[in-house]
């Protein structure tokens, strides 16, 4: 294997190493430092050597996807965490300092502990999600890490051994008979962190026992997975690849659907002859890729960057799928951009592509409730709105209903929004507070136990 082909992961202990990091201000390595401390921190030799434009950083969108930024903390828990650092502050004052203050960047938004994990019989089943009726999410614990960790991640918890954060299993058997119970299932999502830094022999073991009887409810096995973008040679290079792209041939044969739910932030990710090859592989093996990504302030905040990106994802044969809001979590102030940016930009980058393209939906905001899509901007009986409708739901039935709320130029996300007309709530708000107390209670109740 060529030295191409090395894997290497750079963090904030060997970064300095770096022959390009050396050029850098001290100031601004020690920033880095600084917020590493709070944020997972992991880049890797191909992302060094083939993406990032040194010439160009720190402005540079994908060393801002894959190093700190000073920026990435509010002034306050900057300076608060600078000072115990630099005050020789003991390991446990300084690791409550951390902890405090990744305690106040919402670990866990949407629900994720509290309301999508299942409750049977009094026992939660970890590792497991369920927040849709068709589609499970299942982190299988070999895959809790990523070959590079992006600066926007909203599970940024699962790498920092916060205590009692971690979403992740070991045991294929508890999902194989949680699907086997639950027949209104036709999709199983594998995530993580990225599953796809298991090995294929243990990413076999999860899926095979869901191809044979049992399942046929069992439509589509979905992966999501940022090792297109971060590392292509898990495609091409390797015994390791080939027993990968033979597995995703076994998913097709056996009569179902593979899709690879690829992360793609930045057309650069899309440019070099390795993710070229690796998508030409994937899909010769019967899967088909769906593209997705966040708006991100200081990464891809343009029309110009989407439909340049859809564009190209479309005619390497990936399908664009969503544009989603960065979630109100970790580094969100960093990335933020509001709902009306969001959409103005979505609806430019939509007008100059073709039909091929315009499969992407957005914006979109994975929220508590579900998947809130933003249709757009309007004016009725004078006031300004947002129309918006579910795309999921924690219950079926909101899906696909337009419902209204006031213009905020400064909203960002849900919660920033009220409804409009005048009227106390969504019409969807006390279903779902009813939902979210029957989950809470369950998940107090087996704490309890």
């Amino acid at each position: 294997m060529s030295e191409l082909y090395e894997y290497k992961a750079y963090t904030a202990r060997n970064f300095r190493s770096l022959p390009q990091i050396r050029q850098l201000p001290e100031s601004l390595k020690k920033e880095m430092e600084i917020v590493a401390m709070v944020l997972p921190f992991k880049s890797n030799s191909y992302v060094v050597n083939e993406l990032i434009d040194w010439e160009n950083v720190p402005d540079d969108p994908i060393f801002r996807l894959t190093f700190p930024d000073r920026g990435m903390l509010s002034d306050h828990h900057f300076d608060r965490l600078k000072t115990a650092r630099e005050s020789n502050t003991g390991k446990n004052q300084l690791e409550a300092v951390i902890h405090e203050i990744r305690m106040e960047l919402n670990p866990h938004p949407a629900g994720q502990l509290a309301l999508n994990i299942p409750v049977i019989n009094g026992k939660k089943l970890e590792g497991i999600q369920h927040k849709y009726r068709e589609t499970v999410l299942f982190f299988p614990s070999q895959g809790q890490t990523c070959h590079a960790y992006c600066t926007f991640c909203f599970r940024w918890p699962q790498f920092t051994g916060m205590e009692g954060m971690k979403i992740a299993s070991a045991e294929s058997r508890q999902l194989a008979d949680y699907l086997r119970n639950h027949r209104e299932v036709t999709n199983v999502l594998f995530t993580g962190g990225d599953p796809l830094v298991m090995k294929s022999s243990i990413l076999n073991k999860y899926i095979s026992p869901l191809l044979g009887s049992g399942f046929e409810h069992i439509h589509t096995i979905r992966i999501g997975s940022k090792a297109l973008a971060y590392w292509p040679y898990r495609f091409t290079a390797g015994q390791e690849a080939d027993d990968l792209l033979r597995l995703f041939e076994k998913v097709a044969k056996a009569g179902k659907q593979l899709a690879f739910m690829a992360h793609f932030n930045h057309p650069v990710e899309l440019g070099t002859k390795a993710v070229k090859n690796a998508i030409k592989l994937i899909r010769s093996s019967g899967a088909e890729i769906r593209t997705q990504s966040p708006i991100l302030r200081h990464i891809n905040d343009s029309a110009k960057i989407w439909a340049r990106m859809w564009r190209t994802q479309s005619r390497l044969g990936c399908i664009p799928y969503y544009m989603f809001m960065a979630r109100d979590t970790g580094a969100k102030s960093y990335f933020n951009v509001t709902i009306e940016k969001a959409y103005e930009i979505y609806r430019e980058a939509y007008s100059k592509v073709s039909g091929m393209s315009k499969t992407v939906r957005g914006p979109v905001m994975s929220a508590s409730p579900g998947k809130v899509h933003i249709l757009g901007i309007s004016e009725i009986a004078g006031e300004k709105i947002f129309i918006l409708q579910f795309i999921q739901g924690r219950n079926p039935d909101w899906v696909r209903r337009p419902f209204f709320a006031g213009f905020n130029a400064e909203a960002s996300w849900l919660t920033d929004l009220y409804p409009a007309f005048g009227e106390e709530k969504f019409f969807w708000q006390d279903d779902f507070e009813k939902l979210a107390r029957i989950k809470m209670h369950q998940a107090v109740k087996q704490e309890d136990d």
